[in-house]
């Protein structure tokens, strides 16, 4: 079975977080299922980019604020690439760009065009697990350009759709879709199952679990999704 997994900045918010993650991916492989992990930067990171570029500029273009903020993702790539080398899994980080992600030229918004998927599957069939720097592409131009807020979560779902993967796996900090933020209602109560069109009534009232546009992109890819913990990975998720 092919999975993608894709975990969010807190679910990399540090390198104990990101061995955590690794240690997700072991269990994973040594159940005999290749892996194609998409990761977001780690918590915080991206603003911080932000600040550093208006340290500068409140006007930075467009396609060199995409050049700054896609650099968060690959280095959470890389980190947990060498975390899993070094405890004996062979691993590869990758850039939208070595991926094949093709965007339109909306640069800081931009729109995945297509996916070509050889590099990805011949690094699977070496018996690899990737790990793909979410977020980001390269542009019809030939430029670094990134997705938007949320934009990992888009990678993960059109990976998955364009390489026909079994399961696309969302790891965040809670473990599932609930009725409500389970942080705020404490009565909340988390959903076995739901559907494309549910989930996307609760992210158009602000749920943040999952990006509308990757809910869409699942519904139209036929894309299994399933929602869970980065913390707890053994409390099944919402399906």
């Amino acid at each position: 079975m092919l999975k993608v997994l894709k975990f969010g900045g807190t679910s990399v918010g540090n390198l104990d977080r990101i061995q955590n993650v690794a240690n997700i991916i072991k269990n994973i492989k040594d159940d005999g299922h290749d892996v194609i992990a998409v990761v977001s930067a780690m918590s915080g990171e991206t603003n911080k980019l932000v600040e550093y570029a208006k340290h500068f500029s409140n006007n930075a273009t467009a396609h060199e604020m995409d050049m700054l903020l896609s650099s968060g993702e690959r280095v959470t790539s890389a980190l947990l690439s060498i975390a899993l080398n070094e405890q004996g899994y062979e691993t590869t980080s990758m850039s939208g760009r070595e991926a094949g992600i093709v965007t339109d030229n909306a640069h800081t918004k931009a729109r995945i065009e297509s996916i070509d998927t050889t590099n990805m599957k011949n690094t699977i069939n070496d018996g690899k697990t990737i790990i793909v720097a979410g977020f980001q592409g390269v542009s019809l131009n030939g430029r670094v350009s990134t997705l938007g807020r949320g934009g990992s979560d888009l990678t993960a779902v059109a990976i998955a759709g364009a390489i026909s993967a079994d399961l696309c796996e969302i790891y965040t900090d809670v473990d599932g879709i609930y009725t409500t933020d389970p942080r705020i209602e404490p009565k909340a109560r988390k959903l076995k199952e739901i559907s494309y069109d549910e989930m996307l009534e609760l992210s158009s009232l602000g749920a943040k679990v999952l990006q509308t546009r990757s809910v869409e992109m699942a519904k139209k890819l036929n894309v299994n999704l399933v929602s869970r913990s980065s913390f707890e990975p053994h409390i099944p998720g919402t399906l």
